[in-house]
């Protein structure tokens, strides 16, 4: 299980946030409104977009990290150089 975890690290850090992210967004709606349905609504929409946008993010850090491992590998000359 554990070394699925970590080939799949970006989609199961996605999902343990995405959970994370409903818990609260629902809970502090609630809390805000008094309402079951507005705080539902509020709650599992905003951590949709939430969501998606903390995957897209992820992964742009990870390709940033890529391409300066494989620049460090290479001497550390800059793209444009080789």
């Amino acid at each position: 299980m554990t070394k699925i975890i970590f080939e799949h690290e970006t989609l199961a850090k996605t999902l343990s946030y995405c959970l994370m992210h409903f818990t609260v967004a629902i809970m502090v709606a609630y809390l805000l409104t008094g309402d079951w349905g507005i705080a539902l609504s509020i709650g599992v929409i905003e951590p949709l977009v939430q969501t998606g946008f903390f995957n897209m993010h992820e992964r742009g850090w990870n390709k940033a990290k890529t391409k300066y491992h494989r620049r460090m590998m290479d001497g550390g000359l800059p793209i444009s150089v080789r």
